[in-house]
């Protein structure tokens, strides 16, 4: 009888932990080096558009060519165009808008987390239910809505001894308090959300034993709670104010001075002309224009990162 032999099959030799750490890091390093290309691509391209004096974006490459500071100084200098007033502008009704978001934010998000009343729940998926609804939706509401409390609430001249003549801030169409109002109103309803589920990971202990030691409910809010939840304040604060920073729909329709811009408003200007668009001009004003939300992530950067991490813990 036959007797038939198979081939012997070699072992495979399994990889070693060096070789798989050494595959895994460069596989995450591959993937490292795509991401920071495809973030920082765009902009060495402004980059290069701002040095570029031929205010064309055909004739930009990645690495600039032509190199001049003349498009940043058609951005100091032009007597038509205040970008040092749009930036102002900008910067104003951000930190405006997000200290009173974060305010009022604050309050009601610890009523809704401590207090049990009629209409709490209510009054929670309302806030859900207007969020759904995009603020494009509501422009013509918004707009009949300023010019309304504009007619009602007109701003008077105040003189002041040794400064002259002072118009106080006017709160309808064509000023920033307006613009203030519908950026704080829109933004309250998801960020109370938001902070409510943040506050419900403090423990109600806390509170009682405030209490229990003679602080009121706003002295237990400001002393106790309020500190243990400062990071999610910061995420608040600074989404709010790059939100609102970098607005450009809410301020076309409802800013129409030069003076009153802000600064993705007066930006549009560069480019809005259909023979006198001035890209390297544009290029070098979103270059400056940018530095306020740098600083603003830099100064705020330990707690942005301590509230969304334990946001996404804790939620």
């Amino acid at each position: 009888m036959a007797v038939t032999t198979r081939p012997t099959v070699r072992a495979r030799r399994p990889m070693g932990m060096r070789t798989r750490r050494r595959l895994s890091l460069a596989f995450k390093t591959g993937i490292a080096v795509v991401t920071v290309f495809f973030a920082l691509a765009p902009v060495a391209f402004v980059v290069s558009s701002s040095l570029n004096p031929l205010q064309t974006i055909s004739s930009t490459s990645l690495i600039p060519t032509n190199f001049s500071l003349a498009n940043y100084e058609r951005l100091f200098n032009s007597p038509f165009h205040p970008w040092g007033q749009w930036i102002l502008n900008s910067v104003i009704v951000a930190s405006i808008s997000s200290i009173i978001v974060v305010t009022l934010c604050a309050l009601a998000a610890y009523s809704f987390s401590r207090f049990r009343f009629r209409g709490r729940r209510l009054g929670l998926m309302s806030l859900v239910i207007v969020q759904l609804f995009p603020n494009m939706l509501a422009m013509v509401a918004l707009f009949l809505l300023l010019q309304g409390i504009g007619n009602a609430l007109p701003a008077p001249s105040v003189t002041i001894p040794g400064l002259g003549e002072f118009q106080p801030t006017r709160l309808g169409l064509n000023s920033l308090g307006g613009l203030i109002l519908i950026y704080t109103g829109g933004a309250l309803g998801f960020n109370t959300w938001l902070m409510k589920a943040y506050f419900d990971t403090v423990p109600y202990d806390l509170d009682e034993s405030a209490l229990v030691d003679g602080a009121t409910h706003f002295e237990a809010f400001r002393r106790v709670v309020l500190p243990l939840v400062r990071p999610i304040l910061a995420v608040i604060a600074i989404l709010t104010f790059i939100g609102t920073y970098s607005d450009f729909l809410l301020a076309r329709v409802m800013l129409t001075s030069t003076e009153n811009f802000t600064l993705a408003r007066g930006m549009s200007l560069f480019i809005a002309g259909q023979f006198n668009q001035q890209w390297g001009v544009f290029s070098a004003g979103a270059l400056v224009g940018a530095l306020p939300i740098v600083v603003v992530f830099l100064l705020l950067q330990k707690q942005l990162i301590g509230g969304l991490a334990q946001g996404g813990v804790k939620g």
